[in-house]
């Protein structure tokens, strides 16, 4: 054997007879110790699936709507909807989730899309915070959760709506640089200039279309036999068109849920686990203090990241451990801004933005849930 090709077995072949060693030392002892309970790791796998379940749905509508206005809603179409005051446009996308009712997990996608079709930054910020909770799908959950107390319903409702607002108009008054990650979401300069260019090529089609219609006559007769009877090439091309159009409608959608979806399992798994492996009459005992029963909520929706569709009947089985006021907190709180709507963020907005957006939402919630809770709800 060449001396060369020995002394490279050799090298391999030391340090894996000292792993071998060791494993057949220390194995042994390991598998007599209780170190994994199966049913912790049932636990978390039950949890991760169920989380992910939950939330998968309401990402796939999320992208089915971001390429429905892809393709169907054109940037001069949203400018005319978007009022051009900011405190109409703020009123506006607090009332958007009636129309587009898509809860918290969905809600990136279709935020992105709106964004690169020229909706402001301050209004898609309104509408991630207010979307998920001021829509008929979740009042009607919540109503169900709370059939009790309904003035639960109704505090959800209204303290959504103007945290938002609140939320969006400090946003709108303070923050001025670009937020997005991906400076090409909002391309103005590229945008006119592309408006020139295609307004020049559609008048050059415009005098074709004249310059050919006016030598390509046809008989009356001829006319109306085109009109009545298509050629299979017209008509196979009809077809070809809406065929396409579909196509494109669910392979944006596949792009989307794949973008998005990194960031949602990474966020279900880390949710998993902390549901899974911290015992939760320790998290309960956390929260008994009158300032710190809220905080406690507010974070507990922050890891816990449930649907704006199923929070509620989570907060309902603590209605005689916390007060309604932290419970308000909850409601609102987990909606806006939890695990893995934060690394949702991350992937559209930068670093300081996603800070400063959730410090935002974290005093305002908080000061609101208090005084709701000790005006309206107590």
């Amino acid at each position: 054997m060449n001396p060369i090709t020995q002394s490279r077995w050799l090298s391999l072949l030391l340090p894996a007879a000292f792993v071998l060693a060791c494993l057949i030392v220390v194995v042994p002892s390991l598998l007599a110790l209780p170190i994994i309970d199966l049913n912790y790791i049932h636990l978390f796998k039950t949890s991760f699936i169920g989380i992910l379940l939950e939330a998968l749905p309401f990402v796939i509508i999320g992208a089915l709507l971001s390429s429905l206005v892809h393709l169907y809603i054109s940037e001069n179409t949203l400018s005319k909807w978007i009022p051009k005051n900011p405190v109409t446009g703020i009123l506006f996308a607090c009332t958007l989730g009636l129309i587009f009712p898509v809860c918290e997990c969905g809600m990136i996608p279709l935020i992105r899309k709106l964004i690169q079709k020229g909706m402001p930054v301050y209004i898609a910020a309104v509408f991630i915070l207010a979307g998920p909770i001021v829509n008929p799908v979740v009042y009607g959950a919540t109503y169900m959760a709370f059939r009790l107390h309904p003035e639960m319903v109704y505090a959800r409702m209204g303290l959504a709506f103007l945290v938002a607002a609140v939320v969006g108009w400090m946003v709108y008054a303070t923050w001025n640089a670009n937020p997005l990650r991906d400076r090409s979401l909002s391309p103005p300069a590229a945008h006119k200039h592309n408006c020139k260019h295609n307004h020049g090529h559609d008048l050059q089609h415009d005098n074709n279309h004249k310059h050919n219609h006016n030598h390509n006559h046809q008989e009356p007769h001829q006319q109306h036999t085109l009109l009545h009877n298509p050629t299979p090439d017209t008509h196979h091309h009809e077809h070809s068109r809406q065929g396409g159009r579909v196509t494109s409608i669910f392979v944006h959608a596949a792009d989307e849920v794949f973008d998005m979806g990194k960031y949602l399992i990474m966020g279900c798994l880390i949710t998993a686990a902390i549901q899974s492996f911290i015992p939760r009459e320790s998290l309960i005992a956390i929260g008994g203090g009158p300032v710190s029963s809220y905080v406690f909520m507010m974070g507990f929706a922050f890891l816990l990241s449930l649907c704006s569709t199923s929070d509620a009947f989570v907060a309902s089985a603590f209605t005689h451990t916390f007060s309604s006021g932290s419970l308000l907190a909850f409601l609102v709180f987990g909606p806006m801004l939890d695990l893995k709507n934060v690394l949702m963020l991350l992937s559209v907005f930068r670093i300081k933005f996603v800070l400063y957006f959730a410090f935002l939402i974290c005093t305002v919630v908080f000061i609101g849930s208090v005084i709701v809770g000790k005006l309206y709800l107590s």
